[in-house]
C-alpha cells in the first residue's frame, strides 16, 4: 500500500505542490524587483502521465512566467500569485487529507491483523 500508484501519486503531487508554494512566495518576495520574472512550476502533466502508466511519480519543473513586464523589466501580478497561492494551498489540504486517509486505513488494517 506504501509504494502505490495512489501514493506515489499523492507524494509526487505534495512535493509539486509545495516546490509552487515555494515560487510563488519568491514571487510576491520579488513584486518590486526590477528586472525580476516570476516563476512558473509545472507538475500535472507529468503526474498524469505518470499515473497512466502505472508509475505515479513525477518531478516538477520550474520555468520563468512569458507574461509581459512592466516598465522595470518586473512580470509579477500580485493579483495572479494571489490566486495561485490560494489553489496551491486547497490543493494542497486536499492532497494530505487523501494521504492521511491512506495512512488511517493502513493503521487500522494492522490494528485488526
Amino acid at each position: 500500500m506504501l509504494d502505490s500508484v495512489t501514493s506515489a501519486a499523492l507524494t509526487s503531487a505534495l512535493d509539486g505542490l509545495s516546490r509552487r508554494q515555494r515560487a510563488i512566495a519568491d514571487n510576491i518576495a520579488n513584486v518590486n524587483t526590477p528586472g525580476y520574472h516570476a516563476q512558473r512550476v509545472q507538475f500535472e502533466e507529468a503526474l498524469a502521465a505518470s499515473v497512466q502508466e502505472g508509475d505515479g511519480s513525477a518531478t516538477a519543473t520550474t520555468s520563468l512566467s512569458a507574461e509581459p513586464t512592466r516598465t522595470n523589466g518586473n512580470n509579477v501580478n500580485l493579483d495572479t500569485e494571489t490566486l495561485s497561492n490560494i489553489d496551491t494551498v486547497l490543493r494542497f489540504q486536499f492532497a494530505t487529507q487523501a494521504l492521511n486517509t491512506q495512512f488511517t486505513g493502513l493503521r487500522s488494517a494492522l490494528r485488526t491483523s
